[in-house]
């Protein structure tokens, strides 16, 4: 596999730490792509949702961001890891999120950044076909009814190895229990909660869930400890 054939739009590039799921509390790189065209209302990276010819620039530039905003730099794999080195990053836990990270082919960057010691994850939608590596942790956020119209696959919530569901009310719930007997997970697949938006009725309702249900809590940490 050639590792220079895919070149990857990145609209985000930084080291913080992981604060939503299983890998809550781990140093983290996070790999945030440009595109998705899922649409979901509460979406808090819709800069990341078109992928804009004119928003193109030098990886500098991205790297340099104040703010948010809809710039991308397109690199290879061998240039992910090379920006890893020249910003002299220490983890060696790495998030490709998005956007929408799954409507790119991961499994080039993956062979060359596991190769140099890196474990992956991603974080998506499930809307689209997975093409990691078999060590790829998948976190897979179904988006049910969403603008876009896309449907969350099967392939993708067998593959997952952590289901985290964003909820606000029981219709979430609901909605994710009939998601789940549509489209069963692999035996010991982790199911998670997480409260939009840390509202406190949504708090409360996913906290009652996963303890009826023996499911995990996701909180976002970074919101609360007010980093990236």
């Amino acid at each position: 596999m050639n590792p220079i054939s895919t070149r990857y739009p990145i609209n985000e590039l930084f080291e913080t730490i992981q604060g939503e799921g299983f890998y809550t509390g781990t140093p983290a790189i996070f790999l945030r792509l440009q595109g998705c065209p899922v649409g979901c209302p509460w979406c808090d990276t819709q800069h990341t949702w078109d992928k804009a010819a004119e928003d193109q620039v030098e990886l500098e530039t991205v790297l340099n961001k104040s703010s948010a905003s809809s710039q991308w730099a397109e690199l290879s794999a061998t240039e992910v890891l090379a920006a890893f080195k020249q910003q002299g990053f220490h983890a060696k836990h790495v998030v490709i999120t998005g956007g929408e990270p799954a409507m790119y082919d991961l499994r080039e960057l993956a062979q060359v950044l596991e190769a140099a010691g890196y474990a992956l994850q991603i974080e998506t939608s499930g809307t689209y076909e997975l093409k990691v590596s078999s060590a790829t942790w998948v976190t897979v956020s179904p988006k049910l009814d969403m603008p876009g119209g896309f449907l969350v696959r099967p392939d993708c919530m067998k593959r997952a190895n952590e289901i985290k569901h964003p909820v606000a009310m029981q219709k979430h719930i609901d909605a994710l229990d009939n998601l789940l007997e549509k489209c069963p997970p692999a035996a010991g697949t982790i199911i998670s909660l997480q409260p939009i938006s840390q509202r406190p009725r949504a708090t409360e309702l996913a906290i009652k869930t996963c303890i009826e249900r023996n499911w995990r809590l996701s909180v976002q940490l970074h919101k609360y400890l007010h980093i990236e």
